[in-house]
C-alpha cells in the first residue's frame, strides 16, 4: 500500500493504526502550519495569537465588555490562564478592567481605543493571510471543508465510550 501524504511528511514508516488517527493527526498538522504564519504576523505587532483573539472578542462586545470566563468561552483556542493574558494586555494599554456597580465582584474587560486601533491595523493583513493560505481551494471546497469541520466538532449521537486504560507514570 502506498504511503499517504501525511505519512511521507512525518517520515512515518508504518501505516497509521486507523483512518481516524490519520485524520486527527492531519488536522493537528494543518492547524500547526496555518497557525505558524499567523503567529509570525501577530509577533510583528507585538501580540500573541491568543492576545489577538481576546482583543477581537472584546471588539465585538465593546459596548458591554465581558468577564474573563465569557472571553475564554468565545476563544478559538481556549487558555486556562486568561487572567495573566488580560494582565499583559492591560499593561500594554490595550484593555481595561472595570468593576460593575450591581456586583462589585464582577469585573468586566473592555477593549481600549489603543486596542481598537491595533485591531484596525491588523484587519487587512489577517484577511490577506487567510486568503493566501486558502487560495488553492475552490469556493465549493471551502464550503465543504467548513461543513465537515463543523460536523466533526458536533457531539456524536452516542457519547464516546471512555477509553479504559491503566495509567502509567512516565
Amino acid at each position: 500500500m502506498a504511503k499517504s501524504a501525511l505519512q511521507k511528511e512525518l517520515g512515518k514508516k508504518q501505516p497509521f493504526a486507523c483512518r481516524e488517527q490519520e485524520v486527527a493527526l492531519n488536522l493537528l498538522r494543518t492547524a500547526d502550519v496555518l497557525s505558524r504564519e499567523g503567529h509570525a504576523l501577530f509577533e510583528r505587532y507585538g501580540l500573541s495569537a491568543q492576545q489577538f483573539n481576546v482583543l477581537r472578542i472584546l471588539r465585538g462586545h465593546r459596548d458591554t465588555g465581558l468577564p474573563c470566563q465569557r472571553i475564554v468561552a468565545e476563544m478559538v483556542t481556549q487558555t486556562p490562564d486568561i487572567t495573566r493574558l488580560v494582565d499583559r494586555l492591560e499593561a500594554a494599554g490595550l484593555v481595561r478592567r472595570e468593576r460593575t456597580e450591581a456586583d462589585r465582584r464582577l469585573v468586566l474587560v473592555h477593549v481600549t481605543a489603543a486596542g481598537l486601533t491595533l485591531l484596525a491595523r491588523l484587519d487587512e493583513p489577517i484577511l490577506a493571510l487567510h486568503r493566501a493560505q486558502m487560495e488553492h481551494l475552490s469556493a465549493d471546497e471551502l464550503t465543504e471543508l467548513n461543513r465537515l469541520l463543523v460536523k466533526l466538532r458536533q457531539p456524536a449521537e452516542k457519547p464516546v465510550a471512555a477509553v479504559k486504560h491503566k495509567a502509567r507514570s512516565l
